[in-house]
């Protein structure tokens, strides 16, 4: 055992015997964990992490999975998941020390206002405006964004404007951080399938942000934007669950509570198929976390995107088939707001409704085969649409 499994193992014992999880807040937990270094064991130490090899952050995660320690993922997915990585990558040291604790803490929500109604898969057309305010040094901001998880808790938003409308398409952006009480912000709920308003439109009229929000380069929000993008891909489907846990799980318990008549061959066959998919799209994922860990996520991340949105949709689907007429009752339709993103819903019913946007979310299943086909396997290119 090296000297830097020694000190995570220390900080680990500390940290579980300091903070029972069971009977801690799970901010406090959250709180002592990011001190300790074991938010984001690469990090640097003092932003929630110890410097050492992002393997170690496996045993980290086992280790509180074990120990029954709350998760903090699903209720800040794009600041915990998304946010962190761009800003220690792009962050001043000002802002991380600002930003970051809070986020892991999850006392202030972020989301990611990328997305525009005439700008989804093709980002780089986005038409949100920020222009330069000489007299203040303040960026004024202005747009529409659209499909905007968990805006209605947000504190701050990831935040992508245009700043030069004559350059050519990805070299006119500007990444910011958008304080979302500012009055100029407004945030409506879309209303998804399952009675649930996860997402929302949010609306900018002449909000301020200061310059010292900006993440990057002025104009070079794009590069800055590749960091955000490629590790929105692994945290949505790049969750590392136990063997056999998940939605194959739930398909699992619900095929040995079928009676015998409905578990023909037939089916037993499409389980096991769907039980193999799960299995290598887990191990996959394991890969591409440990490549997001060392700061590089790769390739992998639009992989484990595609086959888990894919993948879910089929399970559900067999969940449904095996649950006959029992898979049509859909119990209470109210609209309510949620707390946490709905990646991690367990009621199979309102898990298959909540799995038809995950084709969608975090880049579509078309464009992320566009990606795999032009960025990995090397294959030509589509004919820009601009020429």
């Amino acid at each position: 055992m090296n000297g830097d499994e020694h000190l995570v193992r220390d900080r680990l014992a500390k940290l579980l015997t300091d903070y029972e999880p069971g009977a801690t807040d799970p901010a406090a937990f959250w709180g002592a964990q990011f001190d300790l270094g074991l938010a984001w064991v690469r990090f640097p130490a003092g932003r929630g992490g110890l410097a050492v090899s992002p393997s170690l952050q496996g045993m980290v995660d086992e280790a509180l999975r074990e120990a029954g320690a709350p998760t903090n993922y699903f209720r800040n997915p794009l600041g915990v998941g998304m946010g962190a990585p761009t800003i220690v990558a792009y962050g001043t040291a000002g802002q991380q020390d600002r930003w970051l604790r809070p986020a892991f803490t999850c006392e202030e929500i972020w989301c990611q206002l990328f997305s525009e109604p005439d700008a989804g898969s093709d980002l780089a057309s986005l038409s949100c405006r920020a222009v330069a305010d000489e007299a203040t040094g303040d960026w004024i901001v202005n747009g529409q964004k659209a499909w905007t998880t968990l805006a209605h808790r947000a504190r701050w938003g990831l935040l992508m404007a245009r700043t030069d409308p004559a350059a050519e398409r990805h070299h006119g952006i500007t990444y910011f951080v958008l304080d979302m009480t500012d009055p100029g912000v407004e945030v409506r709920p879309i209303r998804q399938l399952t009675g649930d308003a996860e997402f929302n439109e949010v609306f900018i009229t002449d909000a301020r942000v200061p310059d010292a929000h900006r993440l990057g380069p002025v104009n070079d929000g794009w590069r800055v934007a590749i960091t955000t993008l490629m590790a929105e891909r692994v945290s949505i489907g790049g969750a590392v669950l136990p063997r056999g846990g998940g939605p194959i799980g739930e398909a699992v318990r619900i095929w040995r509570a079928r009676p015998e008549e409905d578990r023909d061959p037939a089916r037993r066959d499409r389980l096991m198929q769907l039980w193999i998919d799960a299995e290598a799209t887990r191990l996959t994922n394991l890969r591409a976390q440990q490549r997001q860990h060392a700061g590089i996520p790769g390739p992998e991340g639009s992989t484990a995107k595609l086959s888990f949105a894919e993948l879910n949709q089929e399970i559900y689907d067999f969940c449904l088939e095996l649950l006959g007429p029992e898979g049509m009752r859909y119990d209470d339709y109210t609209m309510t707001q949620p707390e946490e993103a709905g990646w991690n819903e367990r009621e199979v019913h309102k898990a298959y409704l909540r799995s038809r946007a995950n084709s969608i979310e975090g880049g579509t299943s078309e464009i992320l085969r566009n990606v795999l086909a032009e960025r990995v396997l090397g294959l030509p290119h589509d004919p820009p649409a601009n020429r």
